[in-house]
């Protein structure tokens, strides 16, 4: 018999955490193949991370009794789901605050709390999106998602506020108006994220290069965004697997211990035009609480990977984890700083070294977490030298969510 578990409502704010600092271990990681539309099914395409998840760790299937998912999102993977595919009967603690977005980030933090209640000792994240295919075939990809919801029907959509490039484009049209962020600074998001996916085996648009004067000619699809400052749509899935700490050790490969993790709820949902804070992401209230329970400060972080649906909310996420002060985001990422062959050290802060969802794949960044787990195994493509500490910043509109790992010394 399964177990649920689905967190309550948050208010507007910081959400309240337990420390959970160096509890738990990520010690499997696995990926599909990323791609435009294969005509599979996003459950299938999960069990291709899955498997890959297993081999990584060295688990078999009948080991795992924990599945987290998220909740409401079509396709995903179920425990009778998992049993049926692997023939297993293993009691499995099911939990719909996992998979991907702010997710992604937050997991580690309801996979704790199950892990010191008994519930499960190894748990799997994953999520999975057919979203390419879907849109090959005469569906809408994500959209219903956004055109569901009663408010944007009613007050957005009427007036042509949809699809999501519009609501970015009155963001960053804003940014620059306030504090003279540029298109080239924008630009630099988009060719370095693309710089990465070039060196990235498993990226969508490895073969497809991007120089920033290319960038810069390329027409308006909602002024001031380009093509290229918005993400892919793709098929693709990834998965990761956790354990308590204390058993890390026993896995083949280095484990990367959660460190931190936060949470933060916007006061005004997913409707942009009601922001209070029109520029500012709930990053605002996520990252200081990861990095408090993490014991570290930003400019400790070797490595970042951020929720890219857009160049703007790169840039803005990154004011708002404190990386830089508000208004200062498109100053910050000039130069190349976002490379990741520009160390901290140097002044540089290494960001999306698989590409992003602008230029890897669009899984709504669990493939974000996993590459951080490379890099802090050192096993990346675009390997950041002497990575220590990494940190995710999730994001869905309405939330946001911030996750702090690190490398076991020795």
């Amino acid at each position: 018999m399964t177990q649920t578990h689905q967190a309550p409502l948050n208010t507007p704010g910081p959400v309240q955490m337990d420390d959970i600092s160096g509890e738990v271990a990520i010690v499997g990681i696995g990926e599909s193949a990323y791609a435009g539309a294969t005509g599979r099914t996003s459950q299938e395409i999960c069990f291709d991370a899955i498997d890959a998840a297993l081999k990584d760790s060295g688990l078999r299937p009948e080991q795992i009794d924990g599945i987290m998912v998220r909740g409401g999102m079509d396709g995903q993977i179920s425990p009778q789901g998992f049993q049926e595919h692997y023939g297993t009967t293993t009691d499995i603690w099911f939990c719909e605050e996992g998979g991907a977005m702010t997710w992604a980030a937050t997991a580690p933090y309801e996979a704790a709390k199950a892990l010191r209640e008994g519930r499960a000792t190894t748990i799997l994240n994953v999520f999975g999106v057919d979203w390419a295919s879907q849109r090959s075939s005469g569906g809408d990809g994500h959209a219903s998602y956004h055109l569901a919801e009663a408010m944007k029907a009613n007050a957005e959509v009427v007036f042509g506020f949809i699809p999501q490039p519009i609501y970015f484009a009155h963001i960053a049209r804003r940014h620059m108006m306030e504090h003279g962020t540029t298109a080239a600074q924008l630009g630099e998001i988009a060719v370095t994220f693309r710089q990465h996916a070039n060196g990235h085996p498993d990226a969508v648009m490895k073969d497809k290069r991007l120089e920033l004067d290319d960038y810069l000619q390329r027409p308006m699809l909602v002024d001031p965004l380009r093509v290229e400052d918005c993400c892919l749509v793709s098929d693709g899935a990834a998965a990761y697997i956790m354990v308590s700490a204390d058993r890390a050790d026993t896995f083949p490969n280095p484990p990367v211990i959660v460190e931190g993790v936060g949470h933060g709820i916007s006061e005004a949902g997913s409707y942009f035009a009601q922001q209070p804070k029109f520029m500012c992401s709930p990053q605002i209230y996520s990252a200081p609480g990861a990095f408090a329970m993490a014991g570290i400060e930003p400019q400790q972080i070797d490595v970042l990977a951020l929720y890219d649906p857009f160049t703007i909310l790169a840039l803005i996420q990154i004011e708002d984890m404190g990386f830089c002060a508000k208004g200062e985001g498109g100053r910050f990422v000039e130069g190349g700083r976002l490379h990741f062959q520009r160390p901290r050290s140097t002044g540089g802060l290494p960001t999306n070294t698989h590409g992003g969802l602008l230029s890897h794949a669009y899984v709504l960044g669990i493939a974000h977490v996993v590459e951080l787990v490379r890099q802090l195994r050192g096993t990346a493509a675009n390997q950041v030298a002497n990575c220590q500490f990494a940190a995710y910043g999730g994001y869905t509109g309405e939330s946001a969510g911030t996750l702090v790992l690190s490398r076991r010394p020795g």
